[in-house]
């Protein structure tokens, strides 16, 4: 049971706010964010999901930027709320098709009608963008996609060789084509967010993998799919690792500790041929979650070494390499590292014909930052961007200088570090888990849907000790 729910802007800016019990004072919102900004308990850089406020519990999550927020003065399942938010935020988006501050303003009257369905009186009643539909009448305002962000080679699906932008999916669930017809499509996300330790010699001491695969259909009738995954795919440990360096993506065995699945799938021909089948419900939906904790081979591989250059002066060398194939570029590629507490300056050296790479040393928190990014150019007017500098097979070093305030007088190793990283790698998965086909049902002759299939890596803890 929750009493409030709004959603913010980054800035703090109030875009939606809906009460539903009256038991929560009005001023929650501007409560909340200025509790979230000025965040300083435990030495914690941001609030935690939940956290309590002179006897109010506040939710949040935070979604393409926004903060979705729930408040409540009872005693719930932060699980149960903070999923909610989730399906909150995945309803509004499928029914405007993009998610951001100008689709929720534009859509205002539409968004308050969908909270009035999904919560009556602080009770859930669904976030069934399917069930939703018979009581929802008013028509998204479309927002123009080709004012959004690029969202560069992790937006592209592939269909065979053929490609298709990202921004294809960002279309809402029940408003049609402007032609008046409904493109016939389906879109399918492996999504991987992957936690690896690196022990200071480079030995992996920690792997997981956090997986789903997500589906968004824009199909008519609700035709039945057959999804097949790999043949080699097992649940259970079994005693057998699938750590292989000289395997290629695709091959070798596929092993998942433990997998659940969506409600509307069907599994008695899984056993047999690896195969789901399910009537896809409107909207974005996940089909599969799984987790790995065996030995994978990590897309990137980092070295890190800080040593002591004079009384006042130490040397930080950092080297990653990019494990996975050379067809294979990573979007945007951030390093940190925090330094000891009294380094006054850092002067950093990167290498010859670096391009797309930027450092920056945080004095607030003594953190120093290395971002390999795409690098943006203009040629004959037109913008263009240079991706050489993240490309698998290829290997970046970075030399930083610090200088101290006071000399240490203990091992320089204990006060800085881990190195950490974070990034996004399109069309790559760390389990090579794969769709191997994506069959729909035909209702006539001339039925022939769109199929899209993306494999997007993320991190979700990537660190390497010193």
């Amino acid at each position: 049971m929750i009493s409030q729910f709004f959603v913010l802007s980054q800035r703090g800016d109030n875009i939606v706010f809906r009460d539903y019990r009256g038991d929560v004072q009005k001023g929650s919102a501007e409560i909340f964010f200025r509790k979230v900004k000025f965040w300083k308990e435990d030495g914690e850089e941001e609030a935690p999901p939940v956290f309590n406020v002179d006897g109010v519990n506040y939710f949040h999550v935070k979604v393409v930027g926004l903060l979705f927020v729930a408040t409540t003065r009872t005693n719930v399942s932060p699980s149960l709320v903070l999923e909610l938010l989730q399906r909150i935020a995945r309803v509004v988006k499928d029914y405007l098709g993009v998610l951001n501050e100008d689709s929720i303003r534009k859509n205002f009257v539409l968004v308050y009608e969908l909270l009035d369905e999904v919560v009556d009186f602080g009770y859930v009643q669904t976030t069934s963008t399917e069930l939703l539909k018979s009581f929802i009448f008013n028509e998204p305002i479309v927002v123009d996609v080709a004012r959004l962000q690029a969202l560069g080679p992790a937006g592209l699906f592939m269909q065979g060789t053929k490609r298709m932008p990202g921004t294809a999916v960002t279309k809402s669930v029940v408003a049609n084509e402007p032609a008046g017809r409904k493109r016939e499509e389906i879109f399918v996300d492996i999504i991987e967010k992957i936690s690896v330790t690196f022990s200071s010699s480079g030995y992996i001491l920690t792997s997981e993998i956090d997986g789903t695969i997500q589906m968004k259909s824009y199909l008519s009738g609700n035709p039945e799919i057959r999804l097949a995954l790999n043949d080699d795919l097992s649940i259970g440990r079994g005693g057998r690792s699938i750590y292989d360096y000289s395997g290629s993506s695709g091959s070798g065995a596929v092993i998942l500790d433990d997998c659940n699945f969506h409600e509307s799938v069907h599994l008695d021909s899984f056993d047999v041929d690896r195969t789901l089948s399910l009537v896809p419900p409107d909207g974005e939906f996940p089909v599969m979650n799984y987790r790995i904790t065996q030995e994978f081979k990590p897309p990137f591989r980092i070295n890190a070494l800080i040593e002591q250059a004079g009384p006042l002066k130490a040397e930080v060398i950092v080297k990653i390499r990019a494990e996975y194939a050379s067809s294979i570029t990573a979007n945007t590629i951030l390093v940190q590292m925090p330094l000891p507490p009294y380094t006054t300056r850092v002067s950093f050296e990167l290498e010859p014909g670096a391009v797309g790479q930027v450092t920056d040393f945080k004095e607030s928190n003594k953190r120093l930052e290395w971002g390999l990014k795409k690098a943006m150019f203009l040629l004959n007017g037109l913008m263009s961007c240079i991706l050489n500098s993240i490309v698998g097979g290829s290997e970046h070093t970075l030399r930083a200088k610090l200088t101290f305030s006071q000399e240490s007088h203990g091992n320089i190793t204990k006060e800085a570090g881990p190195v950490s990283m974070n990034f996004t790698i399109p069309m790559y998965n760390a389990s090579r888990l794969q769709v191997k086909y994506l069959q729909i049902a035909k209702k006539s002759k001339n039925f022939n849907p769109y199929r899209w299939v993306r494999y997007v890596t993320q991190t979700n803890s990537y660190v390497a000790r010193i």
